[in-house]
């Protein structure tokens, strides 16, 4: 019986291909046309300075200005900021790359102008439905704004900072600790005595990383520069593997979990260094491209975890009090102690973005207000 291969229909004639192309176009229109919410703020009348920005660009868009001072809404707490830190989160949203983040911030410009997310300092005064907190009281965690003299928090995303850190060592933890964290306790699934690696251990995340999966009953290995290798060893490493004369994944050992704040390794090559059965989480990657940025390394991982027998994923952090908890037990308990870099005025916060962004830093960098001061 004679049969007849029924033609394909042209490219741009298939269904399928219409309805992808009627997607693209509405995403991208959303993207340049649509524009987020304008950021509710209810001032004081009082002035105070801050770090702003107007416009999307390089460090050199940031402003230091006199602006003014907020006051909470019902459900948050005003902080009298005592020191921020600066995070790779923050040189996204000042260049607005990857462009993704402009779909919350604003298409063409910042739809809120304030700068910084990790926080410590004294509260100065609290919304109607706060009963947690009160004037006085020291805190640290997460706010809008933190790279000012005063800054706005959700009082569900501070807690009360351990009498046995400075304001400098609180405000170096959120962002950073609780990724170490839920990447490794969450994401990862790190049980006592697994072995771990950890690539970039003398970064940010990577020196809460080490500390938090040794608390965890891990066997750690941190992946550095040779100069940071004594460092990385003193804050609990097991075993630091020097970059610069080894390549890990050449190596014998594997792994239970690697958690990568690097990304300069093929999936291929991770899987080489680990269990059947391991998982790779990646916190942190190269920033390739304007469009999505780091997030190619996660669809990569996406694409490939359903067809091998590891698990490959990313995270980004959930900020909740609840975990904030459970680093101020470790912080209170000396398990976890914040590894601090450099410290800049709050002037010079457009110097140390630029620091940051060299990608060298060991452990946090700090931006200090006002004068630095003893612990009461």
């Amino acid at each position: 019986m004679n049969s007849t291969k029924k033609p394909r229909r042209p490219f741009l004639k298939r269904t399928s291909t219409r309805i992808a192309l009627l997607l693209l176009i509405t995403v991208v229109a959303a993207f340049w046309f649509l524009t987020p919410a304008p950021v509710p703020f209810l001032g004081s009348g009082e002035s105070m300075q801050a770090i702003v920005y107007h416009e999307y660009g390089s460090p050199d868009v940031l402003r230091f200005e006199q602006t003014e001072k907020p006051l909470p809404n019902d459900n948050q707490v005003l902080i009298k900021v005592r020191a921020a830190s600066v995070n790779p989160l923050d040189w996204h949203y000042m260049r607005g790359e990857p462009y993704l983040v402009r779909m919350e911030a604003g298409m063409r410009k910042p739809q809120d102008t304030r700068m910084g997310a990790d926080v410590a300092g004294r509260i100065e005064a609290v919304g109607k439905n706060v009963t947690q907190f009160k004037p006085g009281d020291e805190v640290f965690g997460t706010s809008g704004g933190a790279f000012a003299e005063y800054a706005l928090a959700s009082a569900k995303k501070v807690v009360l900072k351990p009498v046995n850190i400075t304001f400098e060592q609180a405000a170096a933890v959120p962002i950073a600790a609780l990724t170490a964290l839920q990447g490794l306790r969450d994401k990862g699934k790190l049980q006592p005595g697994q072995k771990v690696l950890i690539n970039g251990a003398s970064g940010g995340v990577g020196t809460f990383a080490v500390q938090i999966a040794k608390s965890l009953g891990a066997n750690v290995t941190g992946v550095c520069s040779g100069r940071n290798v004594e460092m990385v060893r003193s804050i609990g490493a097991d075993h630091v593997i020097d970059y610069t004369k080894e390549d890990f994944t050449q190596g014998a050992q594997r792994y239970d979990l690697i958690l990568d704040n690097v990304g300069n390794h093929s999936l291929s090559e991770y899987r080489r260094v680990m269990n059947p059965k391991a998982i790779y989480v990646m916190v942190g990657g190269p920033n390739d491209g304007k469009w999505i940025g780091p997030m190619s390394g996660a669809v990569k991982a996406m694409l490939m975890s359903p067809f091998v027998s590891q698990d490959f994923s990313m995270m980004l952090a959930s900020i909740n009090g609840e975990d904030l908890l459970v680093l101020q037990k470790l912080m209170e308990t000396q398990k976890v102690t914040p590894v601090i870099d450099r410290t800049y005025p709050l002037s010079e916060v457009p110097a140390a973005i630029r620091y940051l962004e060299e990608g060298h830093a060991r452990g946090k960098v700090i931006i200090i207000v006002g004068p630095a001061v003893a612990q009461d």
